[in-house]
């Protein structure tokens, strides 16, 4: 997937990625569509950070989410 161009659809995504990655128990919570295009370097950054990891400490899953949190509309 081309996550070059700012797109909804890349936001909705990398989102569901994340999501999926994290296990969060609270994922029905994080809707893609509360996130605005105009923070989407930031939602990249943040999937490229899960993507990349194997494991994610519990202190970095939880500051991870909360960054999202912040991100959101």
């Amino acid at each position: 997937m081309d996550l070059s161009n700012p797109t909804q659809s890349n936001v909705e995504y990398m989102i569901e990625c994340i999501k999926t990655k994290l296990k969060m128990a609270s994922a029905a919570a994080m809707q893609s569509s509360a996130f605005s295009l105009d923070k989407y370097e930031d939602i990249r950054d943040i999937y490229e950070v899960v993507m990349d990891s194997d494991r994610l400490s519990i202190a970095q899953v939880e500051a991870l989410v909360s960054e999202l949190g912040r991100l959101r509309k």
